[in-house]
């Protein structure tokens, strides 16, 4: 038995190494005011056989989460190159862009006064890519992923692109509603009130993910010092409500942008979500919500809760990276010439 299984399981010595490359791309939809640089680095992972080929390949964006960079992608090509030699994917290349910014994440959104970031994402990043790498330059061959602040990128910009990706897997994607800490009620909003400094914000991780969402949604030039609005406030005990705001909100979480976007998501070859049943509540609500919505309005997709955290069973040979999104692109994308 053990015989037979060392053939079904290659060794680290017979796993071929693919190449992550480094580059810096100079952004004109980043060019801002406030001061986010716009020459951004993406790091690429080349497959094993790439600089030995004439072969062109499809390309996965893989978006990082609140407070990631694209280095990321150092300790996720191990799980790349187990994938490709277990016959998970054939040989892909992976591209992570870094979009970490002053204020810990962009939301892969585009902001009137910080950079628009999907447009970096969806158009410079993937022109700069195809023009200097051997990729298959259509839809049917890109697959956009993320994890967390970036499963939500990757299914708000798939919803906007699905001429530029033609499928998208976002692992327990966040920030699709407003529930739970990102409510009103939420003690999140009553801290927030009685803050006035980003070194006070900095201290507090929701407050933070907030002023984040703000920048992201509904930036304010003349509001310092948190340059944006906000839809909930306290004045005391007192709840305000800002309908005006919140609607700004509402346009950019996927939840809400079905309607808007319902002929462009059913242009996609495959949509799947997934999340941890033990990831907090404010998750698994948000990502059963966003399911049962795109269920209601006919979209096909697969939905998948679990047992896991957050965090926890993605990064791993055993997890969901390599046993369930890599396979999925693997099948849903077209890997010929």
């Amino acid at each position: 038995m053990l015989f037979f299984i060392s053939f079904l399981v290659p060794t680290l010595g017979q796993i071929s190494k693919g190449k992550v490359v480094q580059t810096q791309i100079q952004s004109q939809a980043l060019i801002n005011p406030m001061g986010e640089n716009p020459n951004r680095n993406a790091s690429i992972y080349l497959p094993p056989g790439y600089e030995s080929s004439t072969h062109s390949y499809p390309v996965i964006y893989f978006l990082h989460g609140f407070m990631g960079d694209d280095t990321m992608l150092n300790f996720m090509a191990p799980l790349l190159d187990f994938a490709i030699s277990t016959k998970k994917i054939r040989p892909v290349i992976v591209v992570i862009p870094d979009e970490k910014t002053s204020y810990e994440g962009s939301f892969y959104s585009n902001s009137e006064i910080f950079g628009k970031w999907e447009d970096f994402t969806a158009i410079e990043l993937v022109k700069f890519i195809d023009e200097n790498y051997r990729t298959i330059a259509t839809k049917e061959s890109r697959g956009i992923t993320g994890h967390s602040m970036g499963g939500y990128g990757a299914l708000k910009i798939a919803m906007h692109h699905p001429d530029t990706f033609s499928s998208v897997y976002a692992l327990s994607p966040g920030a699709l509603t407003i529930v739970r800490e990102y409510g009103p009620n939420s003690d999140t909003f009553k801290e927030l009130s009685r803050l006035k400094s980003m070194e006070e914000v900095n201290k507090s991780y929701f407050g933070k993910v907030i002023i984040a969402f703000g920048r992201s949604w509904s930036p304010n030039p003349n509001k310092p010092p948190f340059y944006c609005d906000l839809p909930f406030e306290y004045w005391g005990e007192e709840l305000i409500v800002h309908p005006e705001i919140l609607e700004k909100w509402h346009a950019n979480m996927p939840v809400h942008m079905i309607d808007e976007n319902l002929e462009n998501l059913k242009k996609l070859k495959a949509i799947k979500l997934d999340w941890g049943r033990n990831s907090g509540e404010r998750f698994t609500q948000m990502c059963q919500m966003f399911s049962q919505r795109l269920e209601n309005v006919g979209v096909k997709h697969f939905a998948e809760e679990y047992i896991g955290t957050h965090t926890s069973d993605i990064y791993t040979q055993d997890g969901r990276i390599p046993q369930q999104m890599l396979p999925f692109f693997d099948f849903y994308l077209n890997f010929e010439n």
